[in-house]
């Protein structure tokens, strides 16, 4: 089985929709999914992720399975030194970096700042939802691992967005979704892919063979959108501190 985690095209954040660079963006990426045979679609709720999604589904005369739990993931906390609520998955470096429980896959949720915010049940739907999903697919959880119930070459496209992709990440290859957070970027229109691995009869792994590719949009020259990236060097004014 595949699984293609799709980041939604350059955002318009004010209308929940895309820019125009954004439409352009997921006319590429359609133009790269309607080459490949996929068997099901499932969409996040959100107006940016809907909309990138469209230009595919239109081309290949499908419908998709909106998923609520594939929303950008929101559980609101308050980070130290900083006012008011902020999401979860994107602190300083120097902040997150200091405290050893966020690089442990089981404890990273266990802090007082993630324990005020509820974050751990936020992050139990997310990966509860991913899990159903997988069953109905042919692939049950159990422990670490997946049961393959129903072993099969299907391919399963969920667009969604950055923050809950590597909540989706950190359940399948079993790491702290912190290190993803902050250690990972997708750019906008990416595509990352992961394939089972059955290398004994009835249990596997989903192994990723490729994050956050943009080759559609570099094959016709076109560099990826900066949303979710911040500055390569302080003093580039030009970008996000």
């Amino acid at each position: 089985m595949k699984l293609l985690i799709i980041r939604h095209a350059d955002p318009d954040y004010s209308i929940d929709s895309l820019t125009p660079t954004g439409w352009q963006e997921a006319a590429l990426l359609a133009d790269r999914l309607c080459k490949m045979e996929i068997d099901a679609f499932y969409l996040s709720p959100l107006g940016r992720a809907r909309d990138t999604a469209s230009l595919t589904l239109q081309r290949l005369g499908r419908t998709a399975r909106v998923l609520p739990w594939l929303r950008e993931f929101e559980a609101p906390v308050h980070k130290p030194g900083a006012e008011g609520e902020s999401i979860p998955w994107d602190w300083l470096p120097a902040d997150w970096t200091a405290e050893p429980r966020y690089f442990d896959r089981h404890a990273w949720a266990d802090t007082p700042v993630m324990a005020a915010g509820a974050v751990a049940e936020k992050y139990r739907q997310v990966t509860d939802g991913l899990d159903e999903l997988l069953a109905q697919h042919g692939y049950r959880r159990q422990g670490e691992l997946y049961q393959a119930l129903r072993p099969n070459t299907d391919t399963v496209a969920l667009f969604c967005h950055f923050g809950v992709e590597c909540v989706l990440l950190s359940r399948l290859l079993n790491v702290s979704p912190m290190v993803l957070w902050h250690g990972a970027c997708a750019a906008p229109a990416s595509v990352t892919s992961l394939v089972t691995e059955e290398r004994r009869p009835g249990v596997a792994y989903f192994r990723m063979g490729a994050f956050g590719d943009t080759g559609h949009l570099y094959a016709v020259g076109r560099q990826p959108s900066f949303s979710a990236r911040f500055c390569e060097m302080y003093s580039l004014e030009d970008q996000r501190h």
